[in-house]
């Protein structure tokens, strides 16, 4: 075996030791609570835990309750504005939804007051937006195109949970409220409805912690599957969402997680977290239990002590992780 393979090789069982070690510290860890305000939500296992990294390469670890089915929430959200920048353009979508942090929790009624704006696209304000931009611009086609790229990203066919989706479209009344303020201000044209039932559809995509994986896989490839090499998102996109993500992306502990794990990700209230190392890997945590800004508690620290082992941080001083995951991919 010659020297690159013999660390190609350490450096896969060193993540695979890393992630294994992380499920087993934290498996008993029964701090959090499930998302109540949603029916069917409040109804999943609190129990299951899994993690998977892909790197762009194809290759995956994952460790275990990665084929558990979960509902993508607010995860979606990031997909959806990558699209809706790719389709609409940077210039139209930069005019109906700002990028700036809120400090406001995910589903406050708050706008930018100097804009009366939504202040980014990762609280439900600004995905209302977006998932109302795309509705106008796709009409009923709107929701196979995002389960045909979503999977392209994943890479396996997704599907919609129906009974999350009548759940969150029957007691989804702050949204509601949230979509029609969007339109008395300007902020949307609507119709109202149509995209807001598109968006209660989209938070309801089934996937599992690989299928989150490979999706961050395919943001931190430029867009391009590392499998199957669909091109599903463009890179210029790729890199405003990206850039989102890591500003923005897990509600109003951003500023925290910038400064403590500096990879950008995006959660959800399902227990899903993805996140993605520009050109090296995507990572993806499952956990139901939330703490009370609507993170996964374990999903949480996995990201964190995996930023830390493999200095994963954006601005990582050492750049000895950057140069440690080359090895892998």
């Amino acid at each position: 075996m010659d020297q690159s393979a013999g660390c190609t090789a350490a450096g896969e069982h060193a993540i695979e030791r890393c992630i294994n070690s992380i499920y087993e510290d934290w498996l008993p860890n029964r701090t959090g609570k499930l998302a109540d305000y949603i029916p069917e939500l409040a109804a999943v296992d609190p129990d299951p835990f899994g993690i998977a990294v892909a790197s762009v390469g194809g290759k995956l670890w994952s460790c275990g309750n990665v084929d558990t089915e979960f509902t993508i929430q607010s995860v979606s959200k990031a997909f959806t504005y990558c699209l809706a920048l790719e389709l609409l353009g940077r210039k139209r979508v930069f005019r109906q939804v700002g990028v700036e942090p809120s400090g406001d929790a995910f589903n406050a009624i708050v706008f930018d007051p100097r804009t009366n704006r939504p202040f980014n696209p990762m609280v439900n304000a600004g995905a209302i937006t977006i998932s109302t931009l795309l509705y106008e611009a796709l009409g009923n086609e709107a929701m196979d195109f995002l389960l045909r790229q979503l999977s392209e990203a994943a890479g396996r066919k997704l599907r919609v949970s129906e009974e999350v989706y009548r759940s969150e479209a029957a007691t989804g009344h702050r949204n509601r409220a949230i979509g029609h303020l969007l339109l008395s201000v300007g902020a949307t044209q609507g119709p109202v409805e149509p995209g807001l039932d598109f968006y209660f559809r989209q938070c309801s995509i089934l996937v599992t912690v690989a299928d989150l994986a490979m999706m961050g896989a395919t943001l931190a490839n430029l867009g391009r599957n590392p499998v199957t090499g669909a091109s599903v998102f463009e890179p210029r996109a790729v890199r405003d969402t990206l850039s989102v993500m890591l500003t923005c992306g897990m509600y109003d502990y951003s500023g925290n997680w910038v400064l403590d794990v500096g990879v950008p990700c995006k959660s959800g209230v399902g227990g899903g977290i993805v996140g993605a190392v520009n050109r090296q890997i995507g990572i993806a945590t499952f956990s139901p239990r939330l703490d009370e800004k609507g993170n996964s508690v374990r999903g949480l620290h996995a990201f964190k002590h995996l930023a830390d082992e493999f200095g994963l941080h954006s601005f990582e001083c050492t750049n000895v992780g950057s140069e440690f995951l080359r090895l892998l991919i």
